[in-house]
């Protein structure tokens, strides 16, 4: 991997692309070598955008984090800094960078001496290397300019405010727990300290007399019934045993919820075969018994298409290219999807058309194929406006192959006219849709125009990924919940839908962490658009066995072992209950003292295509209130991971996965 280039990438994306505009700080993060800070074993990932483990329980801040943190406090040359948790030595190296000197103070005697050599090897002769409780400052050093804390605390200890100079700047985590936390920036004038929120953060906690204690928080005790139980076994009282997912009877449990117009189901991973089998279940009962027709899936629009084509009997569109080949393709190219394919098919088989049940994509990944059935489309019912529509998309044409880096581009004012031109193309076919529709019917229209609205999002989105993670994840949210709604109204004011993608999307982001940041999600799009009574989310967890997923976004699909699930979290909890599989009904009103004992936040995991054990805390674990974020949580204590098929079947009437078709 060619570290220099993934270098100036986190410089012009992850840094530049989302604000930061200090050019000393710049220059700084471009002189300093991230490798040289990580274990080797994970040197081709230095410039993620992520958290790294660096060993004895503590991460390595991801770039963004550094950067803001260096430039808020402000530091120029002739300042005196003291850093308080050294960790690797990196954020110290680029301190170093800009000021006279750095005094970084670090309580475990392994990792100061690793980052002291580290800073030796490099040539930071400025930095001092301490050990000692960094919650009482370093006072023979003082009074700093500068003081940065890469722990969160309860509050900002007294001994660094007194010694902080006169006009100092204080950049450090703050929380009421120890793992949420707000990073603030404190100035002293005089006696006084102004303080700035600069949003919410997630660090490791600040260990000292001034700091939490390194005992983990008692758990809280109290009654769910007479006489008094632990939270497991609480659980495991009010907990609904479950048969295995390929159980005919599996499907019944969720009777009782089929009046609901939504039934969104998550996964705790995106490559678990229990997962896909307790929707399928679901969702065939919910079809079969409770008349639901339409199934959403976190998918492409296009791809998806080309499957609805397939489970309602229709040949493929000339343009149909073969679905779900582009990475992640296990995610949906699997052994338990091809299964309920193909139960689908033959559900469907001699129903008329409007008894039928169709498959709808959420996603908006697919801008090629996109653009392409829009022009497919348009050639088929107004060439002339196929003219006009296949100009408007000529300025995405260079980025149709690698749509991210028209993100960059479009920096440039100049691209303006993309989004003014997609924006015209999608009004025009909305203008039309009456005498559209009369030509073709009105589903090929609604994917028309469905194909229309992606280009448009996808525009806005692959823009935005330069301007901060949060926009892009509302961008990408807010089209997902915008998609269900049109297919909704597209098939009346009866219609019902059940909803298959990742816990992350389907649960309520109030309930979480990722909220406190602003980021929405489908869940709460949905309970917020169509009511909290009309939509039931149901989440899904497990604790330990097997994942297919990827070490990198693009890289080759692994079998990975799942870690249990952590001490602190909500999955081991219901481990702890004892039981392998089951139901556990959140709602208000179900189990009143077991929902009030589960509400206060704790960890929950969240695996997608991208695994990273070895750093699973910060990159796969966030705070939640469980109750709050779903309506009902299945778990599956062990699980598996999926069977993935290859891009392509070849043989005799090989037709476990639709290929074209």
């Amino acid at each position: 991997m060619n570290l220099e280039s993934a270098r100036q990438d986190m410089l012009d994306r992850q840094l530049a692309g989302r604000g930061l505009r200090d050019p000393a700080v710049l220059e700084a993060m471009r002189r300093v070598p991230r490798e040289a800070f990580v274990p080797a074993a994970l040197r081709a990932s230095a410039y993620d955008d992520t958290a790294l483990p660096i060993g004895e329980g503590q991460t390595l801040s991801q770039p963004w984090i550094v950067a803001l943190m260096i430039e808020a406090a402000g530091i120029r040359p002739g300042d005196r800094v003291l850093e308080i948790g050294t960790g690797s030595g990196y954020a110290a190296a680029v301190a170093a960078a800009l000021a006279t000197r750095v005094d970084t103070v670090e309580r475990r005697p392994a990792l100061a001496a690793r980052a002291r050599a580290t800073l030796e090897r490099l040539g930071c002769g400025n930095v001092r290397v301490h050990v000692g409780d960094g919650t009482l400052g370093w006072p023979d050093g003082a009074p700093y300019d500068v003081i940065l804390a890469a722990a969160g605390g309860p509050d900002v200890p007294a001994p660094w405010r007194a010694q902080l100079a006169q006009g100092g700047r204080l950049v450090m985590p703050v929380g009421m727990t120890r793992r949420r936390q707000r990073l603030v920036r404190l100035v002293r004038d005089g006696d006084e300290y102004d303080e700035q929120n600069l949003g919410q953060v997630r660090f490791v906690p600040l260990i000292g007399r001034h700091g939490w204690s390194d005992r983990d928080e008692a758990p809280a005790r109290a009654r769910c019934d007479a006489p008094p139980m632990s939270l497991p076994q609480c659980i495991a009282r009010a907990a609904e045993p479950l048969p295995a997912p390929d159980a005919a009877d599996f499907g019944a449990h969720f009777d009782r919820y089929a009046g609901r117009r939504l039934v969104l189901v998550g996964e705790a991973t995106h490559g678990s075969a229990e997962f896909y089998r307790a929707r399928a279940a679901i969702t065939r009962r919910l079809i079969e018994a409770h008349g639901c027709r339409i199934v959403a899936i976190e998918g492409d629009w296009p791809d998806v298409a080309t499957l609805d084509r397939y489970v309602r009997g229709k040949l493929p569109t000339a343009a149909a290219a073969t679905p779900f080949t582009r990475f992640p393709t296990w995610m949906w190219r699997n052994a338990d999807m091809a299964d309920f394919l193909g139960w689908l098919r033959r559900y469907n088989r001699g129903r008329p058309e409007h008894e039928q049940a169709g498959l709808y994509g959420l996603d908006m990944y697919s801008l090629a194929a996109s653009i392409t059935a829009v022009l497919d489309y348009l050639e088929r019912v107004d060439p002339a406006a196929a003219a006009v529509a296949r100009e408007r998309y000529g300025c995405l044409s260079p980025w149709q192959e690698d749509p991210a880096d028209y993100g960059r581009a479009a920096l440039d004012e100049a691209f303006r006219r993309c989004e003014q031109a997609v924006l015209a193309q999608l009004r025009n076919l909305l203008d039309k849709r009456i005498a559209y529709a009369a030509r073709e019917g009105g589903a090929s229209y609604l994917d028309a125009a469905q194909n229309a609205r992606l280009v448009a999002a996808a525009e806005r989105y692959y823009r935005a990924m330069y301007h901060g993670a949060t926009e892009s994840w509302n961008l990408r949210d807010t089209h997902m919940a915008d998609t269900l709604q049109h297919v909704l109204e597209a098939h009346g004011a009866d219609a019902r839908a059940t909803v298959w993608a990742h816990n992350s999307h389907v649960g309520d982001a109030r309930a979480t962490e990722s909220g406190e940041r602003d980021r929405l999600s489908l869940g709460q799009l949905c309970r917020e658009r169509f009511g909290a009574g009309q939509v039931l989310i149901v989440g899904m967890g497990t604790h330990a066995g097997t994942v297919a997923a990827a070490s990198r976004w693009g890289g080759s699909m692994e079998i990975k072992q799942v870690l249990p699930s952590r001490p602190d979290s909500y999955g081991r909890l219901m481990h702890d209950s004892a039981l392998p599989r089951f139901a556990l009904d959140l709602r208000d009103g179900a189990h009143p003292a077991l929902r009030e004992r589960l509400a206060p936040p704790r960890l929950e995991r969240y695996i997608g295509v991208i695994y990273r054990p070895e750093s699973e805390l910060h990159s796969h674990y966030l705070d939640v209130s469980l109750p709050a974020q779903y309506d009902v949580l299945l778990w599956f204590d062990h699980t598996r991971a999926v069977t993935a098929l290859p891009a392509r079947e070849s043989g005799e009437g090989a037709d476990t996965f639709p290929s074209g078709l």
